[in-house]
């Protein structure tokens, strides 16, 4: 994966006032994905001092314009937060979910180099939850929130990655997997073809109809999302805590198909007989605790001395401390 340090230009216009903390070297960490935009402003030792939210910017799913907008967003309201100025900013780090490839990377500088940082770099959620995991060691990240994707990096540096192909193709593991497994499950269900499960009443709450015969009609309507879809993954996972059995299923195999994208990426890096830690980012790893049971026997099947456990620092503060390091700052021990 391919990343360029561009410097920008320090005069952006509509700029906040807040004074310039001098004594201080600033950076700043993006986190964006297809549901929200997390952007945190941090002291090159870590120390958070502000954070803003705002919704997705994934250029593939909302496009080019709306994924920087979002992240001009967040970044501002972090910003208010710290009580800094734009320009007060020595580093920033983006990671973005859709930027595989280095056109799209590239079309995305274009469009947020006016914001004012003294150097900006665009990089994936996945090399930005994996610095999270690793801090530049080898090891395996696996993000499962609305998508799925799994990331590693050896002791030589070779990166690999599994997944990440989108709704239709791939994002195995990942939310609106769970959640379409979980319809299919409830449809079945209702037909006579499946299981009885609680997830035929779940569906109906959860998309507000009052038969579920209506059910097409809520999820196929116009303004229905992806977004919208992959959070009744949430009520599959409440189901599998019920101990509905069809649910427990689903989120199980979940598991194995998150813990099978890591064993392809160990086996990619050569890394089967190294100690090395497996992180999970993403809404998806809240759910019942035996989806990551079922992980943890998928990685120790190719990789026994693996460890999973979640990661040092969340995606958006990783990516400030990448920031930290991209531009050689010493980071606080």
């Amino acid at each position: 994966m391919s990343a360029r340090l561009i410097l920008v230009g320090r005069e952006p216009a509509n700029l906040m006032s807040s004074p310039k903390l001098r004594s201080q070297q600033l950076v700043l960490g993006v986190d964006g994905g297809g549901t929200k935009t997390r952007a945190v402003v941090a002291v090159a030792g870590g120390r958070v001092l502000g954070e803003g939210i705002a919704g997705p910017s994934n250029p593939l799913r909302v496009g080019i314009g709306h994924a920087a907008s979002a992240i001009r967003e967040a970044v501002d309201m972090a910003c208010t937060g710290a009580a800094v100025r734009r320009v007060d900013i020595e580093a920033a780090e983006i990671g973005l979910a859709g930027v595989r490839r280095e056109d799209i990377r590239e079309r995305m500088r274009e469009m947020l180099s006016g914001l004012g940082f003294g150097a900006l770099e665009i990089v994936t959620d996945a090399d930005i939850a994996l610095f999270g995991v690793t801090g530049g060691a080898a090891g395996v990240v696996l993000i499962a929130g609305t998508g799925s994707i799994c990331c590693g990096v050896n002791a030589r540096g070779k990166r690999m990655f599994a997944g990440g192909w989108g709704p239709v193709a791939g994002d195995e593991g990942s939310g609106s997997w769970i959640a379409r497994r979980g319809l299919q499950a409830a449809t079945k269900s209702w037909d006579g073809r499946g299981a009885p499960t609680q997830l035929v009443k779940a569906a109906c709450a959860y998309f507000n109809v009052t038969s579920f015969n209506d059910l097409s009609t809520a999820i196929y309507a116009p303004n229905m999302t992806n977004d919208r879809i992959a959070g009744f993954a949430r009520e599959v996972s409440a189901a599998a805590k019920k101990r509905d059995a069809v649910a427990r299923h689903i989120i199980a195999a979940a598991g194995q198909e998150l813990g099978q994208a890591a064993a392809t990426v160990v086996r990619a890096l050569r890394m089967e007989q190294m100690s090395f830690q497996v992180g999970y980012v993403g809404g998806v790893f809240a759910a019942a605790d035996f989806l990551l049971a079922s992980l943890r026997e998928e990685v120790a099947r190719v990789a026994p001395q693996a460890f999973v456990a979640p990661p040092e620092f969340p995606p958006a503060e990783a990516a400030a401390r990448m920031a930290c390091k991209h531009l050689k700052l010493a980071l606080a021990v």
